[in-house]
């Protein structure tokens, strides 16, 4: 008689127990799906905060009037693009004075000594403002030898990348500069030799 009851709480245990395990490991793959959800959204709103930080950076920049949009695209009028370097592939605007450097990924070497055309210009017309949403637009006028146009900046809140488009006042051959804004001391640029 004692042996049967040990053989019944023998088999009882057995069969209870992948139950509880179950439950067990149940319980902690829900936990560590909780907590992986957590950790994702931890990342993601320290990344906001930091792209947040990046935006009112640039715009401080702007209205100081002394930023770099490091390119690392550059579009042309019909739409074609190519990948560029973004230290020597920028628009600049430093106080009254801005630069428009545009910079090829080849051999040849342009008139500025880093493969491209360097045209500096002094800034007129300038017009900050911002929409509805927070997104920022900035022109402003240029004019210096090499150079006639209007730069449009467009940055859309929360993150400091953004476009520049340089459309020249005697043709209809702009250029679109996309990248990162950034103020002028932060950023990393080679200057070629302005025309």
């Amino acid at each position: 008689m004692i042996m049967k009851r040990f053989l019944l709480v023998l088999l009882a245990a057995i069969f209870t127990f992948p139950a509880v395990y179950a439950q067990q490991e149940k319980a902690s793959k829900e936990e560590a799906k909780i907590q992986k959800q957590r950790e994702k959204e931890q990342k993601k709103a320290m990344r906001e905060a930091q792209e947040m930080a990046s935006f009112n950076a640039a715009l401080l920049a702007i209205k100081n009037n002394s930023f770099v949009l490091e390119a690392d695209r550059v579009e042309f009028k019909r739409g074609t693009f190519i990948n560029v370097v973004s230290t020597t592939n920028f628009v600049m605007q430093e106080g009254d004075e801005a630069t428009v450097q545009l910079s090829f990924n080849g051999a040849a070497i342009g008139p500025n000594g880093v493969g491209g055309l360097t045209v500096e210009g002094a800034v007129s017309n300038q017009d900050l403002s911002t929409d509805k949403k927070g997104n920022v637009n900035y022109k402003f006028m240029i004019n210096g030898v090499g150079i006639s146009a209007t730069i449009t900046i467009r940055m859309a809140k929360g993150s400091n990348y953004c476009t520049a488009t340089v459309t020249p006042n005697f043709n209809s051959n702009r250029t679109e500069f996309t990248g990162y804004l950034k103020p002028r001391k932060g950023a990393n640029i080679h200057k070629g030799m302005a025309l």
